[in-house]
């Protein structure tokens, strides 16, 4: 059974932004990211080389690794250039100004 932790408010992440949160019980801090239609949370870390990912480039729902160039689809976690390399992805709950996430 998975356990719900308040994030940050919804206010914190304007459209086209995405922001770091320390999480308890989450040792490397969530990325929020506002697409404008939608909130998605993922692990601000990179999983080829635990680079970080806070301030990375982005388009749409991409994020692309500054270490070493490898794209990410922020809503599914699924890596472009190698399909064994999956970024962690946490269901995002929005109730009035505050944004959750289901940890496992």
């Amino acid at each position: 059974m998975g356990m719900r932790v308040r994030v940050c408010a919804a206010s914190e992440v304007a459209p086209g932004d995405a922001k770091p949160f320390a999480v308890p019980g989450v040792t490397i801090p969530v990325l929020v990211t506002n697409t404008g239609e939608r909130y998605l949370a993922t692990s601000s870390m990179c999983p080829h080389e635990d680079v970080s990912l806070i301030g990375a480039k982005r388009k749409g729902t991409r994020i692309f690794c500054p270490g070493h160039g490898y794209e990410f689809d922020l809503a599914a976690g699924t890596c472009k250039h190698d399909p064994k390399l999956v970024l962690r992805c946490y269901v995002v709950t929005r109730v009035g100004d505050d944004l959750f996430v289901d940890l496992l």
